[in-house]
């Protein structure tokens, strides 16, 4: 029997709905049906960690439930402990193994696939590119805009890992601004940020991610300040700074703060990442498989 081919996947959330729904576009309506029995799953489990369901039975119970261990394609679950007030546990995706065109498939679940790129444990994963951005790209007076220049950046004693293609579940990082900030016909874009000067408000692990994507030349005047914890939502902050950039779909939270939404910077897309040193024909055949060009993503190949 063939050897599966390892795939490192997050645990949960939309990235991992991403990565399903682009093996159901590849391989079909079987995955499709266990694509939709993971993601409500695991939907169901992050209402009941979030005290918004209420189940009689404990995690250990639901976990056993949802376990088939005799069959690898159906898919397995894990504990962890979730980083909110009184840490409790929360079920994700553990590993399902998946045939894609005739090679067999493992995705394991990793809270950080990108860093097991790194490591080489493995030689294909599915991550958000702004990990990539906030680790191993290279910070340059330009800004950052596309595919061609994140894997162009990764300096190749740095890392081996390249992105491959993104899946289209595209959030942007846009540029937002108070009317008052602008000048009468002024664009909100990189080149404003270049001639502004004062306080520009991001979340506090962004730093690195938007200098790299507006460039240190952009940000060089520009002092980076965080939302406090009175604040609650970004948009809040960003208001009372006057200037930001902030993750958004469709604008209309930043909108409600009497922002005005400028320019979409770097797109917050799940990508499919390859390690070069880690690669095989077979390899190279699944990766190839799950690259399609008519995909919706920002990141094309």
């Amino acid at each position: 029997m063939t050897t599966p081919v390892p795939i490192a996947v997050p645990r949960k959330g939309r990235p991992l709905e991403a990565v399903l729904d682009r093996f159901a576009n590849v391989v079909g309506p079987e995955v499709e049906s266990l694509a939709d029995d993971v993601s409500s799953t695991l939907r169901y489990e992050k209402a009941v960690t979030k005290d918004s369901l209420s189940d009689d039975r404990g995690p250990y119970e639901r976990l056993a439930a949802y376990s088939t261990p005799e069959d690898p394609y159906a898919p397995e679950y894990t504990l962890l402990r979730d980083d909110r007030e009184g840490m409790p546990r929360r079920i994700v995706f553990d590993a399902v193994r998946i045939d894609v065109g005739g090679v067999p498939v493992e995705l394991i679940g990793r809270e950080e696939p990108f860093r097991s790129l790194r490591t080489h444990e493995f030689a294909l994963g599915f991550d958000s590119a702004d990990l990539v951005l906030e680790e191993v790209v290279e910070l340059r007076p330009s800004g950052v805009e596309g595919l061609e220049d994140v894997n162009d950046r990764i300096d190749p004693r740095e890392s081996d890992v390249r992105v491959v293609t993104g899946l289209g579940d595209t959030v942007y990082h846009t540029l937002m601004a108070t009317p008052e900030l602008l000048p009468a016909g002024a664009d909100l874009d990189r080149s404003f940020v270049t001639d502004y000067e004062g306080t520009f408000c991001i979340s506090p692990r962004y730093e690195r991610l938007v200098t790299a994507v507006l460039g240190t030349d952009a940000t060089a005047d520009v002092s980076f300040t965080y939302p406090g914890a009175d604040h609650g939502e970004e948009e809040a902050a960003i208001a009372e700074t006057g200037i930001g950039v902030y993750l958004t779909v469709t604008g209309s939270t930043a909108r409600e703060h009497g922002l005005v939404l400028g320019e979409h910077l770097f797109p917050s897309e799940t990508v499919l990442m390859s390690n070069a040193a880690e690669t095989s024909r077979t390899i190279d055949r699944v990766r190839d498989q799950l690259v399609r060009p008519e995909s919706a993503s920002v990141l094309s190949v």
